[in-house]
C-alpha cells in the first residue's frame, strides 16, 4: 500500500524550487512582452495590461522589465515605466526583510 506523500514547508520553499519558479515566471514575463509587441505590430488581439502587471507582481518583474526595453514595448507608458520597477523593488525589499527577519 502506498503511503500518502506529505510536503513540509521547508521542502516547498527550498532555494532550488524558489530559483526555478523565479526563472520560469521571468522567462514567461519576457515572452509575454515579446508576444504583446508582436501582436501590436500585426494589429491583432493584445494581452491585457492587467495580465502583464499580474505576472510582474507574481515575481516576473525582471523578465517584464527586460522585455519592455528589449522589444521597446510600453516604454512610453508611465504606468509601465514606473509600475514594473516599483513592484519589483517592493518585492526585493520584501524578500530581504523576510530573510533578515528569519
Amino acid at each position: 500500500m502506498l503511503e500518502p506523500t506529505t510536503f513540509h514547508i521547508e521542502e516547498i520553499l527550498s532555494i532550488k524550487n524558489i530559483f526555478l519558479y523565479l526563472l520560469a515566471i521571468n522567462l514567461f514575463g519576457f515572452f509575454l512582452m515579446w508576444l504583446d509587441k508582436r501582436k501590436a505590430k500585426k494589429g491583432s488581439w493584445r494581452i491585457p495590461e492587467k495580465t502583464l502587471f499580474i505576472v510582474t507582481a507574481l515575481g516576473g518583474g525582471i523578465g517584464t522589465i527586460a522585455g519592455m526595453y528589449t522589444f521597446r514595448h510600453k516604454t512610453q507608458k508611465l504606468n509601465f515605466v514606473i509600475g514594473f520597477p516599483f513592484i519589483t523593488i517592493l518585492e526585493i525589499i520584501g524578500i530581504i526583510w523576510f530573510l533578515v527577519a528569519k
